[in-house]
C-alpha cells in the first residue's frame, strides 16, 4: 500500500516539476508574439496553472492517504513473546547452578551465522550478569539445519563427543570460532586442537554414539514449533527436570531484549 502510494506520489512531483518549468518559461521576459498567438499563449499559460493547482491538490491527497496507511501498518510482534510450554532437555549441557531461578533454552545449528553472532556477542554477557551470578542456568539444544547447514549434524556429534572427555563447552566455543572448517576432517583437528585423545573422539564420532541425542533434540525443537535458529525458551525448572517455559525469543536478538526479559520474569517471580 505504502510502495504504491509513493509511486504515485513521484510520478505526480515529476508532472508539477515540468509544469511549474513550463510555466517559468512561458513567462519568461521574451517579446510577446503578436495577435491570435499571444492569445493562444495565454491560454496555454492558464491551462498549464490549472493543471498545476490540480497536482498539488492530488498530492495533498496521496499525503493524507499515505498518512492513514502508516499507522494502519501492524505492529511487529514483541521480541519476547509469551508462550505455555514444557521444554525436554534430557541430556543436553548446560551452564550455571542447578537451582538457578530461571533457565534459557537455546535451540542452534554450529554453521548457523545468526548463532555464531549470538555466541559472540550475547552469550558472553549472559554468562557475565546472570550464568555465574547464580540467576540463570543455560541449555544449549541441538538443532542442526542439515538441508542447509551440511556439517551441523556431525558438528554438533562433535562437541558431545568432546564432552566424554570433560571438554564439551571447549568444542562448543572452539566450533563457533571456526565457524568455516566445520567439514568431518577439521573436526579431528579441533579434537587434538583443545587436548582431546584423538583415537578414543574418532571412534565415538566415527560410531555414532550421538546421533540419537541429536536426532532427538532436533525432534524437541520441532515438537516446540522451532523453525529457524537460534530460537530461546525461558521459564523455569519443573520437579521432573523439565522447563515450563513462559517467553520464547526468536534470531539474534540484541543483549538488551535479554536483560528485559530475565529481569522482568526475576522481578515477579516467574
Amino acid at each position: 500500500m505504502i510502495c504504491t502510494i509513493l509511486q504515485r506520489l513521484a510520478r505526480l512531483a515529476a508532472a508539477l516539476g515540468l509544469a511549474m518549468a513550463a510555466v517559468a518559461f512561458a513567462a519568461d521576459d521574451n517579446p510577446p508574439p503578436p495577435g491570435q498567438e499571444l492569445e493562444s499563449l495565454r491560454q496555454e499559460i492558464k491551462d498549464l496553472k490549472t493543471g498545476q493547482e490540480a497536482i498539488q491538490k492530488q498530492l495533498g491527497e496521496i499525503k493524507q492517504q499515505f498518512l492513514q496507511a502508516a499507522r494502519q501498518q501492524p505492529a511487529r510482534p514483541p521480541a519476547a513473546q509469551t508462550i505455555d510450554a514444557v521444554v525436554p532437555i534430557g541430556d543436553a549441557p548446560t551452564k550455571g547452578k542447578a537451582d538457578a531461578k530461571l533457565v534459557l533454552v537455546e535451540f542452534s545449528d554450529y554453521q548457523c551465522p545468526f548463532c555464531q553472532r549470538h555466541f559472540q556477542s550475547v552469550l558472553p554477557q549472559l554468562d557475565k550478569d546472570y550464568i555465574q551470578t547464580g540467576k540463570l542456568r543455560y541449555v544449549f539444544q541441538d538443532f542442526p539445519l542439515e538441508s542447509l547447514h551440511k556439517n551441523a549434524f556431525k558438528a554438533a556429534e562433535a562437541a558431545h563427543c568432546a564432552g566424554d572427555q570433560g571438554k564439551y563447552w571447549e568444542m562448543h566455543d572452539r566450533l563457533f570460532v571456526n565457524q568455516q572448517a566445520l567439514a568431518p576432517e577439521n573436526l579431528t583437528a579441533h579434537a587434538e586442537a583443545i587436548g582431546l585423545n584423538r583415537d578414543a573422539f574418532q571412534q565415538c564420532l566415527d560410531g555414532g554414539k550421538y546421533t540419537a541425542q541429536v536426532r532427538d533434540s532436533l525432534a524437541a525443537g520441532e515438537q516446540l514449533g522451532v523453525q529457524g535458529t537460534p530460537s530461546f525458551f525461558l521459564g523455569t525448572m519443573t520437579a521432573d527436570g523439565k522447563i515450563k517455559a513462559v517467553r520464547v525469543m526468536r534470531g539474534a536478538l540484541p543483549y538488551p531484549v535479554f536483560k528485559e526479559t530475565i529481569d522482568s520474569l526475576l522481578a515477579t517471580g516467574s
